[in-house]
């Protein structure tokens, strides 16, 4: 069984220019809790006291999901996390060589006793919370480094290690795949004695967040994180209504997600993240699940997956067809019906052609168009009898 961290509040509010009032934190949080993440990664609480604060009060609302806090590896952020009754504790540490001698001025050796002094004072504090470690920029650094700190770091009591791929690096079917760098991992920590659960974070500036992660699940990845819109840094990281519709529909995997609150998720998001979904967005965009052209339209209307490889009902939407230049007689004899009127040919391909018209300037004609065309081609046949 997969688990699903959502970082739509934390990773999301890294995308520039987006913020969610406290609020507006709790009501998507509500919204991921009924559709049925497993943790909510809130924010970082040293980054401002909102922040803090809104972690606090996330914590306190009695979830079924766990509430997350991100944290660097220093005493003063773990503290401040602690300090909100959080659930689950991100720790994350670059272990390349590049950052730990240009950045760090440090060895492996001391990244290490820093990381391993921090979850254990982290485990101290609060046996029972859960603790995640990240080698930041995992996929990019020494194979090495990353398994000689993950080991350290999980007998130091980090439950979960994830594998970021930070600066969206992998491509699926090249020698620097997810699949491969995950299966490699797992058998190298179990040859030790090591099983704990492993999470990929995968960034999207390539374009290939979800197979990457899709990848690292097929290879035993345990977590995989995600965000509304796929917002993070840059490009953003997994989608999150694409990664559980894939896993729901694709992998058959026994779950109790209410993907019928994607829209409703999505909706609030949008509108408070000022970011607009993008028509043609896989599974929520407006023309996710719309037919155009006339030839998929009358195979459609036979049925829907002619033209569709999901169900729309999955996520509480339904087929819809487009009527403009590219319509054909099925989708405009479709639409008629639709709006309870009885039409023969003729009307049909009356209205047809002044819906092409209407399409030839680039609009769409909606239903409500559509009556003011129907009842125009009604007076045409009037007068010419």
């Amino acid at each position: 069984m997969i688990q699903i961290l959502d970082s739509t509040l934390r990773e999301g509010e890294q995308t520039p220019g987006v913020y969610f009032d406290s609020h507006i934190k709790m009501a998507i949080a509500d919204l991921l809790d009924k559709i049925g993440v497993d943790f909510i990664e809130a924010g970082h609480p040293a980054v401002n006291e909102e922040i803090e604060h809104s972690v606090k009060q996330l914590s306190q609302m009695n979830l079924n999901a766990t509430i997350g806090a991100h944290s660097r590896s220093l005493k003063k952020d773990i503290d401040q996390a602690l300090n909100c009754n959080i659930g689950f504790l991100g720790v994350f540490y670059c272990v390349s060589n590049n950052r730990l001698n240009d950045v760090f001025k440090s060895s492996i050796d001391n990244a290490i006793e820093n990381i391993t002094n921090i979850i254990e004072y982290a485990k101290e504090q609060n046996p029972n919370l859960i603790i995640r470690y990240t080698p930041e920029d995992t996929v990019r650094s020494d194979f090495e480094n990353v398994l000689k700190v993950s080991a350290a770091a999980i007998n130091a009591g980090a439950d979960i290690i994830s594998i970021a791929d930070t600066t969206g690096y992998m491509i699926p079917g090249t020698k620097q795949n997810m699949y491969d760098y995950v299966s490699n991992f797992k058998i190298k920590l179990e040859k030790i004695g090591l099983k704990p659960k492993i999470a990929v974070h995968c960034h999207n500036d390539r374009g290939f967040a979800l197979t990457n992660a899709i990848d690292g699940y097929r290879a035993g990845a345990n977590i995989i994180d995600a965000s509304v819109l796929g917002l993070g840094e840059r490009a953003g990281i997994v989608d999150l209504a694409q990664l559980l519709v894939t896993i729901k529909a694709d992998f058959n995997l026994n779950n109790n997600w209410n993907l019928k609150l994607l829209p409703d998720l999505y909706s609030l998001v949008s509108r408070f993240a000022n970011v607009s979904i993008p028509f043609n967005f896989p599974i929520i965009g407006k023309n996710a699940f719309t037919h155009c052209a006339g030839i998929h339209t009358h195979a459609a209307m036979i049925n829907p997956l002619h033209y569709q490889s999901l169900n729309p009902d999955i996520i509480g939407r339904k087929t819809e067809v487009c009527l403009d230049h590219m319509s054909g007689f099925s989708s405009v004899k479709y639409a008629i019906k639709q709006l309870g009127i009885n039409a023969d040919k003729d009307l049909i391909k009356r209205v047809l052609d002044e819906v092409k018209l209407v399409g030839r300037k680039g609009r769409i004609v909606d239903q409500d168009e559509l009556k003011y065309i129907v009842k125009l081609c009604e007076q045409r046949i009037v007068v010419e009898v």
